[in-house]
């Protein structure tokens, strides 16, 4: 099951609305480098366990 991390669940100075989805482990790497980058969060295994327990399944589009 592909997974979401969104920043808008969680709390930020910047009201970032970056969505990022896909494997588990493809959105933990790109979210904590996401929230080092653009937020000024460490890389740290605290920092990713936060974010891998924040994250949703992604809910599939049907057309």
């Amino acid at each position: 099951m592909r997974k979401v991390a969104d920043c808008r669940d969680f709390p930020s100075e910047s009201n970032c609305t970056l969505t990022i989805s896909g494997e588990e482990d493809e959105v933990v790497r790109a979210a904590t480098e996401h929230a080092a980058s653009v937020h000024g969060h460490a890389d740290t295994p605290e920092m990713r366990e936060q974010i891998r327990g924040m994250l949703k399944d992604e809910v599939p589009q049907h057309a």
